[in-house]
């Protein structure tokens, strides 16, 4: 998938994937996630946010399924 490059002191980039509806996030330490079922409205509310990651924690940490990649 591939990936914006985001600022955040927490994400280094943030791919979607609207047929799937699957959100992937790469961390800083080189991690990648991928969190399902995540409406497209959340993601273009994501890349809007001012803070990636307190938006991250809010709203798609706890509240989608995800799986390590």
């Amino acid at each position: 998938m591939n990936r914006t490059p985001v600022t955040s002191s927490n994400v280094v980039s943030i791919g979607y994937d609207p047929s799937t509806l699957t959100l992937e996030v790469e961390f800083k330490g080189n991690s990648v996630y991928q969190y399902f079922d995540v409406p497209e409205v959340v993601y273009q509310e994501l890349m809007r946010a001012r803070s990636i990651g307190q938006f991250m924690h809010a709203n798609i940490r706890n509240n989608y399924r995800y799986a390590k990649v």
